[in-house]
Order: C-alpha cells, then structure tokens, then sequence
C-alpha cells in the first residue's frame, strides 16, 4: 500500500515537474564569430545569468551586427550584440534593413569598435584604390563589418560585383576562416569591425606578417560619414599592433547588447542586474570589457529602452546620455 501510494504520488506530481520544466524562459543568445570577442564574452554572459537567475535555460550561438538584429526581432533570439548604429538602422528600416525591425529594446551600451583593414606585409596593395581585383575577405554577408567594408569601397568606385568583374573574389567567411586563408595565400584583404588588439589579426601578424591600411583621404572620410548616419571617426593608435607605426584613420561604432521587447520586465530587470554585478569576471574573459563602464549603459539609445533595463538602471542612478 506504502508503494502504491508513493507511486500514485510521484505520478501525480509528474505533470506538475512537466509544466515546471516547459515553463522555463529561453534565453538564446547571438553573440559573435568565433576568434572574435563576443562570442567567449556571450558564452560568459549566458553562463552567470543561467546561474545566478532561476526558471532561465541558456545557449550563446555564432552572429553578427546585423543578423542580430533580424534574429532578435523574429523571436530566433532573445538577447545579442549589435551596433548601436545597426539597432537604429533596424528600427527605421535603413541601412541593410527593409522592414522596420520594432521588436528590439535596448539592454546596454557597452564599448567601442573599429574597423580594420589588414594585407599581407609584402602585398601590393597600398590603398582601397588597389582593391578593385583583389581577393577580399570583409566578413558574413549580415555582419556590420561587411556593411562598413561596402561603404568605404563605395567611395572609392568599387563594389563586390565590381571585384569579382575584375578577377578577384569575395569571401563571406568568419574570422577564423579569414585568418587560414590569408596564411595560405588565398586572400589579399582581411577586414573586421572590432576591438583592438584583436586576436585575428594578432595571430597574422606573427605569421605571415600584415601590414594595416587606413582611410588617409579626409574628404572621402567626410563623406563616408555623412553618408551612414551612426558612423563615427575612428583611430587605431601608433603601438595598439607592432606593425602599426602610425596612428591609423578609420571608422569607429559603439557596440551595444539588445533583447526583444516580450521578455518580461522582471527578468530584463535581472539580467541587467547580472550583467553589471559581473563586470570583473568578463574582464578575465576578455580584457577589451574594462572599456565597458556602468555610468556609459545608456549613452548614446537610439532605440526604445527595455522597461525592465530601465528599472534597473532608475535603481543605479544611470541616465540616459
């Protein structure tokens, strides 16, 4: 009889561990390619907030600035890193985007990147003008660096189509593809929208050696900036790479973390919470977070605010600037 009320009772309540388990709150996130830094800081983030906030169940999947956004806004993905740039964009139907994407709040603003163009330290190539039959590697066909790559050669009368119609080739590849391709002769320029130093270019720098190359015309940059409104003035500083001897001129975006606008308010509130409570563990991550500052989180919102990110940041005494 004992037994029998046990398993009565244990079926019983086997619908309610069901229900329980199925009530769980997906958190997907889209962070970055791998050999950059937001994908290990994405598995980081997803880690401690899995952790430390209960009925969550996490996963961090490969993305980029711009299919990010797309993901988020569908409901593939509840939370990923962007460009705060990209999330405007996406708002307002610009840019890459043809359909306003309405679904995505913000969560925080977090550091700044740059775009990098990289060739072989004995190439030819000396400026975007000699790429017109080069073989090019500017990254995913949705990533934000692939759309800085096509503005800038924009402005110098070449396209993708172009390149190919000249001989040369277009790589839509992660970075770590990049980087084996390079080595082994297969492409003449590495482009990324990253962090400096970054470990990529870092890594081809011992072997085979590069060699980086900046926007030197000042009116072309004018342009490129008055043409893609988010875009801002960048430098990659003499030292930031033992190749670099100069100080660089580039472009420059702030990169920033986005959630869709069902997640409840609680929760965003939560992770919020983690996200700022955990700031010295993602430091060991990667070291490019002590540029991310709590007082920054709310700099520069060109996107509606998440109710529970703005919650939590009325809590921190963090305004919107």
């Amino acid at each position: 009889m004992k037994l029998f009320r046990t398993l009565t009772l244990a079926m019983a309540a086997a619908p309610l561990l069901v229900a329980t388990a199925q009530a769980d709150q997906f958190l997907r996130m889209v962070s970055g390619p791998s050999g950059g830094s937001w994908y290990p800081l994405g598995a980081k983030i997803m880690q401690l907030m899995d952790d430390e906030i209960d009925g969550i169940t996490t996963s961090n999947t490969s993305g980029g600035g711009i299919s990010n956004i797309l993901s988020v806004n569908d409901g593939d993905a509840e939370v990923g890193f962007s460009y705060a740039h990209t999330a405007a964009n996406g708002m307002n139907a610009a840019g890459k985007f043809t359909k306003p994407q309405k679904n995505v709040q913000h969560l925080a603003t977090l550091y700044g990147s740059v775009f990098q163009v990289a060739v072989r330290k004995d190439s030819p190539i000396k400026s975007f003008e000699d790429m017109k039959g080069a073989n090019i590697s500017p990254g995913k066909a949705k990533w934000t660096g692939t759309a800085f790559a096509e503005a800038i050669l924009k402005e110098h009368g070449i396209t993708f189509d172009s390149i190919r119609a000249n001989g040369g080739t277009v790589h839509h590849v992660s970075y770590t593809e990049s980087v084996a391709l390079m080595k082994d002769g297969h492409i003449d320029v590495f482009m990324g929208a990253t962090n400096m130093p970054q470990a990529s270019f870092l890594e081809l720098e011992q072997s085979p050696g590069i060699r980086f190359i900046g926007i030197d015309d000042p009116a072309k940059h004018k342009k490129i900036l008055d043409d893609n409104p988010g875009f801002v003035p960048g430098v990659m500083p003499k030292g930031v790479y033992e190749s670099v001897d100069r100080d660089i001129n580039t472009l420059g975006i702030t990169v920033n973390m986005v959630v869709n606008k069902d997640l409840p308010e609680d929760l965003v509130y939560k992770m919020c919470k983690s996200l700022w409570a955990n700031h010295a563990k993602l430091v060991e991550v990667k070291s490019v977070w002590k540029r991310v500052k709590q007082e920054d989180a709310l700099k520069g919102v060109a996107i509606p605010i998440h109710p529970g990110a703005q919650k939590c940041y009325d809590e921190l005494g963090v305004k919107a600037g």
